[in-house]
Formats: C-alpha cells, structure tokens, sequence
C-alpha cells in the first residue's frame, strides 16, 4: 500500500525482492552449479548416515537417535536456505510476501538454536554415560530423551518467536528489495522507517545471552566428562570416551565458531560489501550442514563400521551383477 496522505509520505511493503547476491546479478547463473551441488552433498551425506542409524538396530541408542536428530536438522536447515536461494539464482522477480518472509525467518533462527539445543542434549547424555556408566541404562530412557527433546523445542521456540513478533510489528516503507538471499533479521530490518532499536536490543541479547548460557553448560559438562574419563583404568574405555567427546566437539566447535565469526565480522567489517556477508551468512549456516555427518561418519567407530560395510556390500553387488547375455544368431528378431 502506498501514497501521500496529508501532505506526507505513507508507503508501506507488504512483499519483497529477494535480491540472493546484489553485486553478482550479472553472474548469478554461475553461482546455480557450486551451491546446488552444496546441497546435494549434505542431502546425501546426512541422509547416508540417518539410513545408517535407522536400518542397524545396535545404533538405536540415545547417542546414536541424537546424531541422526542432529543431522536431520542440518538436512531441514539447508532445505530452507539453499533452494530459495537457487530459485533467486535464477529469476529476477523472487517476490515473497511478509507473511512468508517471517516464516522463514522463524524456520531459519528455531533450526539454528534448536541444533544448539540438540547439541545441549547429546552432552548431557554423554555425561551420565562416562560418569555415572553403571546407571545410565536407568537415567537416560526413552522416555527422558523424549522429554529432552520437546524441552529442546519449546526452549528454541522461546528464544526466536521474540524476535520474529517484534519484527512482525515493523513498519516497512523504505524499499522492498531485501539484499540477502534470505529474510534474515538485519536485512529486514534495514527497510524498516521507524524506531527499531527496541528489535536491536532484543535481538542482540537474545543471541549473546543463548550463546554465553549454552557455551557455559558445554563447558562445565564436557570439563567433567574429560576429567572423568581421564580416571577410567582401562586405557581402551578411556580411549573410547575421548574419541567420541572428540567427535562432539568438534561439532560443536564448528557450529560455534562459524556463527561467531559471521556475527563478528557482520559487526565490525561494515566497510565490506553486501555480498561478503551475505556469503560469510550462508557460511554459518551450510559449513555444519556439511561438516556434521563427515565428523560423525569418519569418528564414529560404528557408524564408521556399518557404513563401511554398506559401501563394501554395495560395490560387491555391483561388481558381481552378471550382465544380461545377448540373444543368439538364432534369437534375433527377423
């Protein structure tokens, strides 16, 4: 809607122009093949490693259904961002409408905090396995896990609807191009025409205050979890419980430290271009999509086997596949 109405300037956007990379429209073409190929490689390799879970019934324990959580959250996360960013690639007149907009924007930030949330989770489960072993059988149940996991919900719904309510309740009249390939916050919130800092702040300490909270429960479970494994006597247990700490962490170091450094130099390199951070962004969020199932799958000493011996059963089905023998002189047609 839009027009002057006593003598002033009232416009207001209820749909937007996803630009995807603003100094790159010459070449957006170009750009179709490496990130569609991006997104076929986490769709298989996530999906590998589920199948893996789902189909061996020795991997049907809390760590396992929690990896295999974990990476179907990748798998929504990239559905979300990487084929509207293709299909931006590929017209000029990628309109979404605010509705729609807020609802990806929603999907975007619960996927983002609901993976540090599984994150959360898997290290409480491993702490009771390495410092309580005897009992854990008896403290981590289906049921509890369940429960972990619908408080992993609730607590990621929490933290984002803020954010979204609050820019649902945002004026827009300054343009209706959002130079992103997604309808992320900031970028939104550029377009706005009137006093958003009340968004700023919230925004801002929803992300601080879910960051600091998180990485100080990570860091006081896994401090004990290695000072407990440290104390097992038996060096091939021991070696066990490191490696798979080994595994989360550098799980966790990835989805931090991406998150981290994108928000940074969003932050302190304002001199950069607009498509320098829109590509640090898609960054953050596609580098755990594709790292995750790769830690998992080459770390994990039985998802590792089961894959292995998919991969050997696959070829051997392969190789001894008899082709199908051509007809005699006497068989041919005519």
């Amino acid at each position: 809607m839009s027009g002057w109405s006593n003598g002033t300037y009232n416009e207001s956007y209820t749909s937007f122009l996803l630009m995807g990379f603003p100094g790159m429209q010459e070449a957006r073409a170009l750009l179709v093949l490496p990130f569609l190929s991006l997104y076929l490689v986490i769709l298989f390799t996530n999906a590998l490693v589920i199948h893996t879970v789902a189909s061996q019934r020795s991997l049907h324990q809390p760590m396992y259904l929690l990896i295999a959580l974990l990476l179907a959250v990748n798998i929504c996360a990239a559905t979300t961002v990487v084929p509207p960013m293709l299909f931006s690639f590929s017209t000029r007149f990628n309109r979404i409408s605010l509705p729609r907009c807020l609802g990806q924007m929603f999907c975007i930030y619960f996927l983002i905090v609901f993976d540090c949330n599984i994150l959360l989770v898997m290290a409480l489960d491993r702490y009771v396995a390495i410092c309580y072993p005897l009992r854990y059988p008896e403290i981590v149940t289906g049921q509890l896990l369940a429960g972990l996991v619908v408080l992993a919900v609730t607590r990621s719904t929490c933290i984002v609807a803020p954010v979204v309510v609050l820019a649902s309740r945002v004026r827009f009249c300054r343009s209706d191009v959002i130079r992103h390939f997604a309808c992320e916050h900031m970028a939104l919130m550029k377009l706005s025409c009137g006093d958003i800092s009340l968004n700023k702040t919230v925004g801002l300490t929803v992300r601080i205050f879910n960051r600091v909270l998180d990485m100080l429960l990570l860091g006081a479970s896994y401090s004990r979890i290695i000072h407990a494994a440290f104390r097992i006597s038996s060096g091939g247990a021991r070696s066990k419980a490191l490696n798979t700490c080994g595994s989360h962490l550098l799980v966790i170091f990835t989805v931090y430290s991406s998150t981290m450094s994108s928000s940074i130099v969003y932050r302190v390199a304002r001199t950069a271009s607009q498509d320098v951070h829109n590509l640090l962004s898609a960054f953050y969020l596609l580098l755990p999509c594709l790292v995750n199932p790769i830690i998992y799958g080459a770390r994990t000493k039985e998802i590792r086997q089961h894959l292995v011996a998919l991969f050997q059963r696959t070829q051997q089905q392969v190789f001894t596949e008899k082709p199908q023998s051509l007809p005699s002189n006497r068989e041919l047609p005519g």
